[in-house]
């Protein structure tokens, strides 16, 4: 059966909102131990955040985690590039 053969009419459109708010975890190493902070947000990023609806801390934790990652690549680029250099 082809895509166009697949009767879709009684699904909901997913909305793009959906998957900003999704947290997928199969296959991920399960979630390590939190430590409690203090931390200091601007308030309308707080506010904004809050507006999301429960889980916020949460959502930040997820964007600090894909930042975190995102530069420990660029770093592990740059040393490998820097050794061949």
């Amino acid at each position: 059966m082809g895509d166009d053969d697949i009767d879709t009419s009684d699904s909901p459109e997913i909305a793009p909102e959906l998957f900003a708010k999704a947290i997928v975890r199969q296959g991920l190493k399960p979630v390590s131990r939190k430590s409690q902070l203090t931390l200091r947000l601007d308030s309308d990023v707080l506010t904004w955040f809050k507006s999301q609806g429960r889980g916020y801390q949460t959502r930040i934790n997820t964007l600090l985690r894909a930042y975190m990652n995102a530069h420990r690549e660029q770093s592990k680029n740059a040393r490998v590039s820097s050794r061949k250099g």
